[in-house]
């Protein structure tokens, strides 16, 4: 299902389905959306708070409804991650989406809408979030590709290779996000079918022997065993016990997808990172893993 990219003029709507946010942390984001003629609409609720949440599950679902159901708005930015998303997301009516579908945005926590998304056969947009928008990096990659997938619908990269790398070519929809949401959706509504695809994974603030009982949780439910290819981006501020594990993140996930035949990429630039390129889910990649570089095109 394509979804149509953006114009000059369009309205886009900002809402916070998880962790508070305030006005000060939105203003460059509205800035830059405005600069490039979109009018913002922001969530009626967005600025209450209800512990660490952006208003109560009824007002968070009162505003991503409303922005679901507005066949004026054509995008929809998540303000920011934290926890929230799960918690609304079998609230969530997507009948007049179906009618006026829009593009979904953002990462983290919003990998929970992503892989609803996915089975309902929609693309959405995993880039960064209106929070990390700063005016002294208004020009970043990580808004210069958010930017040309709105406006343009496709994405070009070409990146240093991965000493851990395992090289390929591979051709598959794109599909996945943050690994504890991914975990944490398996077996659920929600959970994607990942046969055949492109699997990105990116994590933040996890123990090491989290990753690997992850992993094991996504192998063992066959989620591993018949991808066409395995994209691992940013594995942030990573947490060990006080006896080491013994490895690093990426090679907990190398050891459980090394004996599979297909390419895999490690330190792709995306995730809870700064440089976090966009990259279009639902869509069809191309993923060329070589000796120097690594090429993936997304349209």
């Amino acid at each position: 299902m394509n979804i149509p990219t953006l114009q000059r003029g369009d309205y886009i709507s900002i809402v916070a389905p998880a962790r508070k946010i305030s006005p000060k942390e939105l203003e460059n984001s509205i800035l830059l959306f405005q600069s490039y003629g979109l009018n913002v609409v922001l969530g009626k609720n967005i600025y209450k708070e209800y512990h660490q949440f952006s208003g109560t599950d009824h007002e968070r679902i009162s505003d991503f409804q409303e922005a679901l159901d507005n066949p004026k708005i054509k995008a929809i930015f998540c303000a920011r991650g934290g926890y929230g998303n799960l918690r609304i997301i079998d609230s969530l009516d997507f009948s007049m989406f179906h009618q006026s579908p829009k593009w979904i945005c953002g990462y983290s926590d919003t990998t929970v809408l992503h892989s609803h998304l996915h089975t309902l056969g929609y693309p959405s947009i995993h880039c960064t979030m209106p929070i990390n928008i700063s005016s002294k990096i208004f020009d970043s990659e990580s808004i210069k590709s958010m930017l040309q997938v709105l406006f343009e619908g496709k994405i070009s990269y070409r990146i240093p290779a991965h000493a851990l790398n395992k090289k390929g070519s591979a051709e598959g929809v794109l599909c996945g996000g943050n690994l504890s949401l991914l975990y944490a959706l398996n077996n659920s509504i929600s959970d994607i079918n990942t046969e055949n695809k492109i699997l990105f994974l990116e994590d933040l603030d996890e123990y090491l022997y989290h990753v690997d009982r992850m992993m094991l949780n996504l192998k063992r439910s066959h989620k591993l065993s018949n991808l066409a290819a395995l994209i691992v981006g940013g594995m942030t501020e990573m947490n060990d016990n006080i006896i080491p594990y013994g490895k690093q993140a990426e090679e907990i996930i190398l050891e459980h997808v090394e004996s599979y035949d297909y390419p895999v990429c490690f330190g792709f630039p995306a995730g809870h990172i700064t440089d976090n390129r966009a990259l279009i889910l639902g869509k069809k990649a191309k993923l060329i893993i070589e000796n120097n570089s690594v090429q993936l095109i997304n349209e």
